[in-house]
């Protein structure tokens, strides 16, 4: 049985800006006193805020599978895919082919072959150092501090306030994805991960993306190292004939 043949790594690179402040906690539980209550993560050398490639990973699949309609508590599966009608099976292929199947999962050499390895990988996304060199020689903060509070809505009184710590809007961050090509793949995966990409642009990345956080943008976005912004720019991620 023939196994698929590696052919080409496609490599899209971006700057990522905030147009809204972005948190994407640490884990913290640590106490401290005067301290914020929810940090954001930070690279544990520089304490300089990042962004996790896991963390756009995961946000980009899940609308995507929210996108197809045939979105799970978990992820979508192999049993998914084989209990699915025609009407999403497609989608739900390309879905499985670009982010992979959990490693627990059990597949035969035929199923595998059908979907091959997964085909994304995504990078942590640091902050652009003229950006940082900006931000420092203005005296500046690489963070903000957001009070907020709940309202009552009986008394109208804000209660139990906190501190969050966020990125600031106008922060930006190198990008970068790498997406392997099998013998055998269309243009259709390509597509489908600029369809990921508006997708994020609509929506956010980060906690709290209903009160505003986590907006961003994709600028200066280059397929191997050729500017594709007009390209990306013409997706519209709910056009399936796109796909």
């Amino acid at each position: 049985m023939t196994q698929p043949q590696l052919t080409a790594i496609t490599t899209i690179t971006a700057t990522l800006e905030l147009i809204s402040g972005l948190r994407i906690g640490a884990g913290d539980s640590e106490m401290r006193i005067g301290g914020v209550d929810n940090a954001v993560i930070r690279h544990p050398h520089t304490q300089e805020p990042y962004i996790p490639g896991s963390s756009l990973k995961g946000k980009m699949r899940s609308l995507l599978e929210w996108r197809s309609g045939a979105v799970r508590m978990e992820p979508l599966g192999w049993k998914d895919y084989q209990d699915a009608n025609e009407a999403v099976k497609a989608e739900m292929r390309r879905i499985l082919q670009l982010f992979g199947i959990s490693g627990d999962t059990r597949l035969g050499m035929e199923q595998m072959q059908d979907l091959g390895p997964s085909r994304l990988s995504f990078w942590d996304c640091k902050l652009q150092a003229d950006w940082q060199k900006q931000v420092r020689d203005n005296n500046q903060m690489l963070t903000e501090v957001k009070s907020e509070n709940r309202i009552n809505r009986i008394s109208g009184v804000a209660e139990h306030p906190r501190q969050t710590e966020r990125v600031p809007a106008g922060a930006r961050f190198d990008f970068r994805l790498s997406v392997k090509r099998l013998a055998g793949d269309g243009d259709e995966l390509l597509t489908t991960v600029l369809q990921g990409l508006r997708l994020l642009e609509l929506d956010s990345i980060g906690g709290s993306g209903s009160r505003g956080y986590g907006k961003v943008r994709f600028a200066d976005l280059n397929i191997d190292q050729q500017n594709a912004q007009a390209r990306f720019d013409a997706i519209q991620p709910f056009n399936r004939a796109q796909s």
